[in-house]
């Protein structure tokens, strides 16, 4: 089992160089595994598309809240710790060419040894998605072939390039170099809450990060994943597993219901009441205490 935390953008002050830099040093110091980002390219005012993970449909964070690059904060990141690993949750695919992003992936994990895992989600704003160049109905079948694709060029060390054509792209001759660390390419883990985005975990993702689901809910989401790997072929205790939980709460208990249901990680948010940095170190503090971690 493995310990992640969110690095929390309401605060508003995930691109403010010393406090990120701070609470990821931290964070490393007092024994977690692994720092947490989140991602909107663009946050589009008065958007009509409902926000599936609040009641109310709308985005508890306000539209000007910084929200910095998740890639370009987590390569700053690596910058200031040794060992702490480095994922999003989520990054959203559809905003980003796969060709280009399997880069941007590969140079991270080179530069960083390694320590870089991403959880894609496919996003819920139509209209970010967009703006970005996105098609917002096709998102899926394309999230598909954007995965091949980036696997494709990681795999790829063919002395004439890497060939691929699918129904959106196609590159023949294609050198992309570096390579990821590990030989299988930066793991893939999906993120959501809907039954495509379970599917989509057990088919082709290295890992399923649910999102907004508890109970009964969160149960079948899980099996959905596993029934998904084993008629792809795939073994589904090799998917790795992201539960959720909160600094404020986490403690043995919690990490027996996440082991249990199969978690491989659990990924803690700062508790209610973290106005500041010094909270939120209070709040890693006791959240390593209580689960013995040691750096």
């Amino acid at each position: 089992m493995e310990f992640a935390v969110l690095l929390p953008p309401e605060l508003g002050h995930t691109a403010e160089p010393e406090w990120a830099g701070e609470f990821a040093i931290q964070a490393e110091r007092l024994g977690f595994d692994e720092i947490s980002v989140v991602e909107h390219s663009v946050v589009i005012d008065s958007t009509t598309s409902r926000y599936p993970y609040s009641p109310t449909g709308r985005s508890p964070l306000p539209d000007d809240c910084p929200l910095p690059d998740p890639l370009e904060l987590l390569a700053f990141l690596a910058g200031r710790t040794t060992r702490l690993g480095l994922a999003t949750g989520v990054l959203v695919l559809p905003n980003h060419h796969p060709v280009v992003l399997a880069k941007r992936l590969a140079t991270l994990d080179r530069l960083s040894g390694g320590r870089t895992r991403i959880c894609l989600g496919l996003g819920w704003m139509r209209e970010e998605i967009e703006a970005c160049g996105g098609d917002f109905d096709r998102r899926g079948a394309i999230a598909d072939e954007a995965i091949e694709l980036m696997r494709t060029l990681w795999r790829g060390t063919e002395p004439n390039g890497t060939s691929f054509h699918g129904a959106t792209y196609a590159i023949d001759g294609a050198h992309s170099w570096p390579k990821p660390v590990r030989p299988e390419g930066v793991p893939l883990y999906i993120g959501g809450h809907s039954k495509a985005a379970a599917r989509r975990a057990g088919r082709l993702g290295d890992g399923f990060q649910p999102l907004g689901l508890a109970g009964d809910e969160l149960s079948a989401a899980i099996e959905t994943m596993r029934s998904a790997a084993r008629e792809a072929g795939r073994d589904p205790a090799e998917l790795g597993l992201v539960l959720g939980g909160t600094l404020g709460r986490a403690d043995a208990a919690h990490v027996e219901w996440a082991r249990a249901l199969g978690a491989t990680t659990v990924l803690l948010s700062p508790s209610r009441g973290a106005n500041s940095l010094e909270d939120l170190i209070e709040q890693l503090t006791g959240c390593a205490a209580r689960l013995g971690l040691s750096a």
